[in-house]
């Protein structure tokens, strides 16, 4: 008489996933995540016959909390909201503006897009573009419209960009604890019966705290790409100095344009004089046909 001895089902331990500590924030995509844990075949463990096996087949872990998410970090943040203050960003300017290896972005963008964040793509030449969408528009909490930068604008886009990047790399920014106020927020709050005034390309703000050289002060940033008539820019440089609309405006500009804002600003009464710089556009803000 011959026993045969089967041996019972064993169920496997749900495997731990480790989570790194991190203050991250959670959204939710249409990621899905699935793990499963199988065990493979285990031999003749006990049985009264050589060739009698038994198969265990583990059990699938616990799904978790966060399963089927993008993890956003404070960079990560930090980049869509750069992205949506300025309409859009150009790749090189994005990724210095992280502090990241330009060949690191297109991970960074692609995890924004997969979170209905962002999109992206070549409006021209150079390298990529990244624009908010509704949802990432949404998520940051800016009231913007979801729009793709225009073609037009795009060597604007970057040059007023690039000189933010460049004026905030300045040691009295960190000191003065300086913030920006774009344009797109400077239209945003502007009451549609103003908005026949210039609007500046940017505003720098400077909080009252004790020691900053510029403490309450607010500035006018204005990029100039291509020389406009010296009756216009009279006119806007003048609208700025209004009185004490701006305690300093600060004109970027490119080689073509630096003669008629200074020959503007030369113009002006020696205590107006006194409120406007006139410095060049750095090389980051230019494209090639620009630079020359």
């Amino acid at each position: 008489m011959t026993m045969r001895l089967r041996m019972p089902r064993i169920r496997s331990p749900h495997w731990l996933y480790p989570e790194k500590s991190s203050h991250l924030v959670f959204f939710w995509t249409r990621v899905a995540f699935e793990a499963a844990v199988t065990a493979g075949k285990a031999g003749n463990i006990m049985t009264a016959q050589a060739h009698d096996t038994t198969t265990l087949t583990g059990a699938r872990p616990a799904r978790r909390a966060d399963a089927g998410t993008v993890r956003l970090s404070q960079r990560d943040i930090d980049g869509l909201l750069l992205c949506g203050e300025h309409y859009g960003c150009p790749y090189d300017l994005l990724a210095a503006a992280l502090r990241v290896e330009p060949e690191r972005l297109p991970a960074i963008v692609a995890r924004w897009r997969r979170a209905g964040y962002a999109a992206t793509g070549r409006l021209g030449p150079g390298p990529g573009w990244c624009w908010l969408t509704r949802d990432g528009m949404t998520a940051t909490g800016l009231r913007y419209p979801a729009l793709r930068p225009s073609l037009g604008r795009l060597a604007h886009i970057r040059a007023v960009l690039a000189a933010r990047l460049w004026l905030a790399s300045g040691p009295a920014w960190d000191q003065g604890k300086a913030w920006w106020h774009s344009e797109r927020r400077l239209r945003a709050d502007q009451p549609a019966a103003g908005r026949r005034e210039h609007v500046a390309d940017a505003e720098i703000h400077w909080p009252s705290i004790a020691g900053s050289p510029y403490a309450g002060q607010v500035w006018a940033i204005e990029v100039e790409l291509t020389p406009k008539p010296l009756a216009r820019t009279t006119r806007i440089m003048g609208g700025l100095l209004a009185p004490m609309r701006y305690a300093q405006v600060i004109y970027l500009t490119a080689p073509a344009a630096g003669p008629v804002v200074t020959r503007v600003a030369a113009a002006l009464p020696p205590g107006e004089q006194a409120r406007v710089t006139v410095r060049e556009l750095p090389p980051s803000a230019l494209g090639a046909e620009l630079a020359r």
